[in-house]
């Protein structure tokens, strides 16, 4: 789930979480409301892992652009396109691109379908703490997965009290890593070319094509 809640900024729905606090399925429809209005939404973000026990801390800093169920992901020196139909994965460093029509049974890739679901199932939401950063009020909604089973212990979801827009996502692991996704930029509807979302092949003759059924 590490490299999956990226999306989670952009494709959050909430309408079948079941019985849960009246305040926090507002706020969350409200959110999810206000992003489905938008055209498309371009996004900067910082992605933090840490773990103290492992010493571990990873920080990296990406870019999205989503248009309905297309987008354009770059992170970790990875470009992602999905066209609505094909996943194509471009790795300059391996010079290699990964061309796949389902990509939805691998958990290390990114998909809006993936983050929707993994939010409308098995879980449950609680209003949480109430923060000001940088003057902005956030609001957090506390997470928590139903089955017990589940590697995650909980995730927070930081909204901004005025836009409504998200903050940032905290996702606490039971053994003990928390990875943090913060939004540094927020654009809507900008002008953006009708080719984005389109992988052109000459553009990577060099490179080793690997197609997966």
């Amino acid at each position: 789930m590490k490299n999956l809640i990226i999306i989670a900024f952009i494709t959050l729905g909430f309408t079948a979480f079941g019985q849960n606090d009246k305040k926090a399925e507002s706020l969350l429809n409200e959110v999810s409301t206000k992003i489905k209005s938008y055209k498309n939404i371009s996004l900067d973000f910082k992605y933090e892992l840490n773990n103290v026990s492992e010493n571990i801390k990873q920080e990296t800093r990406g870019d999205v652009v989503i248009e309905g169920e297309k987008y354009k992901l770059n992170i970790l020196g990875v470009t992602r396109i999905y066209d609505g139909k094909t996943l194509y994965t471009i790795s300059p460093e391996d010079e290699e691109v990964t061309i796949s029509s389902n990509n939805t049974e691998d958990e290390s890739t990114i998909t809006p379908s993936q983050m929707l679901s993994f939010y409308e199932d098995g879980y449950s939401y609680k209003m949480d703490i109430v923060q000001t950063v940088k003057g902005r009020k956030i609001q957090y909604v506390k997470l928590i997965p139903i089955d017990t089973n589940s590697e995650i212990k909980h995730v927070l979801l930081g909204i901004d009290a005025t836009t409504k827009h998200i903050y940032n996502l905290i996702e606490v692991g039971k053994n003990g890593t928390k990875t943090t996704l913060t939004v540094n930029s927020f654009q809507t509807d900008e002008p953006i070319s009708k080719t984005l979302f389109t992988f052109d092949k000459s553009k990577y003759s060099d490179y080793f094509i690997n197609k997966i059924d």
